[in-house]
C-alpha cells in the first residue's frame, strides 16, 4: 500500500534521506523510529507529498505521489507532530471543512464526526474555537480530523504527544482497530512501548537509512535483546548523542 523506492531528499548538501526503500502492506501498522535527525519527519513528508524527492519515488496505493498526487493524497489521513488548524473555527466546524475538503458525504460526514467524538471524548469541545482548546485536546482533533474521511493509509508523525494516558489509550485502541480492518498505519514515535505494543513491524532508520527492519521478535533475535528499547541503544551506543 505504501511504496518507497531509492527515495532521496536533500537539503542542499546534507542527505536528509539517502536511497531509502520501504514496503508498508496493507493493514500493516508499521513503526518509523529513530534518532533526532535520522530523517523520519523527512521521509514522512516525502510521502504525504509535502516533500519532493531528489531521486526515487513514492507511492500510495498504487498511485505515485509526484505524477497523480490528488489519488494519493485521497485515501490518506495524515497528522503531523506539529497539527496546524484554523485556530477561529470551532472543532465541529474544522471537522465539517476537512470533510468537505475530501467531498465526504454530509450523511456520513455527520455519522463520522459523531463516532469519532466519542471516541476521543470531544463532544464538550464541539462549539469551541480551537484557538481555546489545550495542547491535547487539539491533538485529539487532528486525530479525528485525519480519520473523518475515512482513509485507506494513515500516516501519523508522533501520535501521543501532549495527551494524558486514558486519551493515549484511546488512540492505540483506534490506531490498532483501523489496522486490524485494513487501513494500513504508518506511525512515527520515539516512545518505544508505543511501537513494541501496537506494531506488526518496526523500522529504524539513522541517518537516512533503514539500520533495522523486521517484526519485534525478527529484531530480537537479531540483535539478540529481548526489549526494544535494549536493540535501539544497542544500535546507537557508539554514536553519542546529537541534535535534531
Amino acid at each position: 500500500m505504501i511504496n518507497i523506492q531509492d527515495l532521496t531528499v536533500l537539503y542542499g548538501e546534507y542527505v536528509a534521506v539517502d536511497g531509502l526503500n520501504l514496503n508498508v502492506k496493507e493493514g500493516e501498522l508499521f513503526a518509523f523510529l529513530g534518532p533526532n535527525g535520522a530523517g523520519k519527519t523527512t521521509t514522512i513528508k516525502a510521502l504525504t507529498g509535502l516533500l519532493g524527492p531528489d531521486l526515487g519515488s513514492v507511492s500510495v496505493g498504487g498511485h505515485d505521489m509526484q505524477t497523480d498526487p490528488i489519488k494519493a493524497k485521497s485515501i490518506m489521513g495524515y497528522v503531523p507532530d506539529v497539527a496546524v488548524f484554523y485556530d477561529k473555527l470551532t472543532s465541529i466546524e474544522f471537522m465539517r471543512f476537512i470533510g468537505d475538503l475530501y467531498e465526504v458525504d454530509r450523511s456520513k460526514l455527520n455519522d463520522n464526526t459523531v463516532e469519532l467524538f466519542q471516541k476521543f471524548d470531544l463532544n464538550s469541545f464541539s462549539h469551541f474555537p480551537i484557538e481555546e482548546l489545550s495542547h491535547g485536546t487539539r491533538q485529539r482533533l487532528a486525530i479525528a480530523a485525519a480519520l473523518v474521511h475515512d482513509p485507506k493509509v494513515f500516516v501519523i508523525d508522533e501520535p501521543m504527544v501532549g495527551l494524558d494516558p486514558l486519551h493515549a489509550r484511546a488512540v492505540k485502541e483506534e490506531l490498532r482497530a483501523r489496522s486490524d480492518h485494513g487501513v494500513t498505519v504508518l506511525m512515527s514515535t520515539h516512545l518505544l512501548n508505543v511501537a513494541e505494543e501496537l506494531a506488526d513491524r518496526i523500522g529504524i532508520i539513522d541517518q537516512g537509512k533503514l539500520v533495522a527492519l523486521g517484526t519485534l521478535n525478527e529484531l530480537r533475535e537479531g540483535e539478540n535483546s529481548s526489549a526494544l528499547e535494549e536493540i535501539f541503544l544497542k544500535l546507537f551506543e557508539d554514536k553519542g548523542p546529537e541534535g535534531s
